[in-house]
């Protein structure tokens, strides 16, 4: 029997929070509506500093993030006037200010206090998904190819390619054991040079407008590969713990002030080639097209890019499918919310190096029947 879920995600580009109510049924879904409600511009830098806040400003910011998350949910339901009873549950990603699987004591820290988003809604919450995973042994990403595989498995070999803060691929299809890890970075270094070129005007560069003006430097290419991360096999998972601004003050030194457009449209132009890359040295096997989804899909001068360095593959948004590309994260989490809330695995221990697979997810009951 066909049951809603709603997805709730904010990523690592800090700019909203995005919600999808989701209509699932036996392999298939139907988007009923999605929405971004974008964060006004004082909070998204203040999410940007949240890893070197104190512990009282974290505290704050977790339950304000719960109510963000909760008045996402319920206007997007409003907007598609859907009653709240009519869902069966919520998958709420949360906000990640912390992702390290590799330190001593692996950890990874989400906020958006799902009892907040409950007592708002009235409705069941889950989150909480990546702890579990790192628990098990994994990385605690990627793992949006559990859904992948439901959805886009059972076709022929194709990349679908996230291009959110960080840019994430998975490769399913027919007949091949599912692979997924995240590329390095998406938007992240794009939005924080936008931000610079502009003086705080932007951001993000819309439309890749502004990366079109700059030129690409081919030296800095190459020093931005060496980074050790590219290196590493599947699985693995990273974020703006690695590839972040000090990062890039390192490769670029004053040209970050002095020629931002210039490496604007390097940063922009590494990030699409950081992905073919990828898919030509860590992939066995050649998809047969690649599915692009996340905000990035925006960013024209991105995606040629991508076309150009993907060529003679096809490249392609998700919208193609009936998926908006924004919403696809959403309804990722709404169905592992859904497979949680019924006691049900729902990741891929070998995408994430999990000893073992777990039912992912902290259930925080909804309102208590009257």
């Amino acid at each position: 029997m066909p049951q809603l879920a709603l997805g709730l995600m904010s990523g690592t580009s800090c700019d909203g929070v995005s919600a999808a109510l989701v209509r699932f049924g036996d392999d298939r879904l139907r988007v009923v509506a999605s929405c971004t409600l974008p964060y006004p511009a004082p909070f998204s830098a203040r999410l940007r500093r949240a890893a070197t806040l104190t512990a009282p400003e974290l505290s704050m910011l977790n339950m304000e993030l719960g109510e963000r998350f909760a008045h996402a949910a319920r206007r997007l339901l409003a907007r598609a006037k859907v009653a709240p009873r009519r869902i069966a549950v919520i998958g709420s990603h949360g906000h990640t200010v912390y992702h390290g699987p590799t330190d001593d004591m692996p950890s990874t820290l989400q906020l958006g206090a799902p009892s907040v988003i409950a007592a708002r809604t009235g409705l069941p919450i889950v989150a909480d998904f990546r702890p579990r995973d790192i628990a098990a042994g994994g990385e605690g990403a990627p793992l949006v190819p559990y859904f992948d595989h439901a959805f886009f498995g059972h076709g022929p070999l194709r990349a679908l390619q996230n291009l959110g803060g960080m840019a994430n691929v998975t490769l399913v299809g027919r007949g091949h054991s599912p692979l997924a890890f995240d590329t390095g970075p998406g938007n992240c270094l794009i939005d924080f040079m936008a931000r610079q070129a502009t003086r705080g005007r932007w951001r993000y560069d819309v439309g890749g407008r502004l990366a079109a003006q700059g030129r690409v430097d081919d030296r800095a290419i190459e020093r931005l590969w060496q980074h050790p991360y590219f290196r590493r096999p599947p699985p693995k998972s990273t974020g703006r713990e690695v590839f972040n601004e000090r990062w890039l003050r390192r490769v670029f030194g004053r040209a970050l002030t002095q020629r931002p457009l210039d490496v604007l449209a390097t940063v922009t132009y590494f990030t699409a080639y950081s992905i073919a890359q990828s898919l030509r040295r860590l992939v066995p096997r050649r998809p047969q097209e690649v599915i692009l989804s996340g905000g990035g899909v925006r960013n024209r001068t991105l995606r040629r890019h991508l076309s150009t360095l993907l060529a003679p593959l096809p490249v392609r948004s998700i919208a193609s499918y009936g998926i908006p590309a924004q919403a696809k994260e959403c309804a990722a989490f709404a169905y592992l919310a859904l497979r949680a809330f019924h006691g049900k695995t729902n990741h891929l221990p070998a995408t994430t190096g999990a000893r073992e697979a777990c039912i992912l997810g902290a259930i925080t009951p909804g309102r208590a029947p009257r």
